[in-house]
């Protein structure tokens, strides 16, 4: 197939990437290297990784100019669509940006799909559009009115107008809710490349309230397996999905076990709450085993030997 990727230089992007090349796919990538949140050093570390496929085509462009999604659309099977400012907190210092970026943008790319025909569309979703709930795990029935940040809240307007989409134009959709999603070029300002350059740096590692929050981190092999079963198997209807690793682990056992992958102790530095922080994410993935068949195959402790032997390997 011939796939469109949005945000192809990022974290997830580039290993989606690197995944349909590996089984054949040609891709068409586009990312305009926001420096919002990390250097720019970092996507072109994520290009080099890849190398000069022959089945990889790049351009650097926004997902607002319609013009260049139109082209790079051409001949095109499906779309992968990740581009996005990630991020709660910084959401928090800048809502409108998120919002023209995030659910702008998203209508920029449905509505050149449509024009162009192309009925098959993944789109990048967050565990974030649940917010504070004290119910777990999240089943993607579950109410999601009640975003706890502008990034939250984004994601959520994104997956409406996909089903709006879905339901005046028939294109086929999938939304794809990750849960804090971690592996080999992860982005710096995350909770696990964070901690570990820390730790290694031997600075104190920075714990928000007592500790006790909860997240359910996805290995990004699973994430990337997760995000090709959806686009193999789009039809003509609007899908939601949770894409987790199903094992929520707490914030001060996540340290603990990054101190043991390390051999070495980690100390913390305790930290006020933090606004748009919510207590817990658990993913029910049964939806996306019974109809994907996905099935998360990394834990924690392997994931995390796995990201710092990338780190040592590419970044230290």
């Amino acid at each position: 197939m011939r796939i469109f990727v949005t945000g192809a230089a990022g974290f997830i992007g580039s290993s989606v990437t690197e995944a349909l090349l590996t089984r054949g796919d040609e891709v068409l990538g586009l990312d305009n290297f926001d420096p919002l949140l990390y250097e720019r050093r970092h996507k072109e570390l994520n290009l080099r990784a890849i190398g000069q496929h022959p089945r990889f085509s790049f351009e650097e462009g926004n997902i607002a100019d319609r013009a260049t999604v139109r082209r790079l659309l051409q001949g095109a099977d499906g779309v992968i669509h990740l581009a996005a400012l990630a991020g709660v907190r910084p959401s928090l210092r800048e809502p409108e940006r998120y919002m023209r970026v995030n659910v702008e943008g998203t209508v920029d790319v449905l509505e050149c799909c449509r024009e162009a025909g192309v009925n098959r569309v993944v789109v990048a979703s967050s565990s974030s559009v649940y917010g504070a709930r004290s119910k777990v795990p999240f089943h993607e029935d579950d109410p999601c009115d009640r975003p706890a940040s502008p990034y939250a809240a984004s994601k959520k307007a994104t997956e409406l107008i996909c089903a709006n989409y879905n339901e005046l134009y028939g294109l086929g959709t999938t939304c794809l809710r990750y849960f804090t999603v971690y592996g080999p070029r992860q982005r710096p300002e995350m909770a696990i490349h964070k901690f570990v350059r820390m730790a290694l740096a031997g600075v104190a590692v920075p714990m928000f309230g007592d500790g006790d929050s909860g997240r359910d981190y996805t290995f990004i092999d699973d994430v990337v397996a997760g995000t090709l079963a959806a686009l193999d198997g789009q039809d003509q209807h609007y899908h939601v999905y949770n894409i987790g690793g199903s094992q929520p682990v707490l914030l001060h056992e996540l340290i603990t076990s990054i101190g043991q992958a390390l051999g070495r102790d980690v100390t913390i530095e305790k930290r006020p709450w933090q606004a748009g922080d919510v207590p817990v994410t658990s993913a029910d993935i049964s939806r996306a085993q019974a109809e994907l068949g996905y099935n998360p195959q990394v834990p924690l402790t392997e994931g995390l030997g796995r990201f710092i032997a990338w780190y040592r390997a590419t970044l230290a």
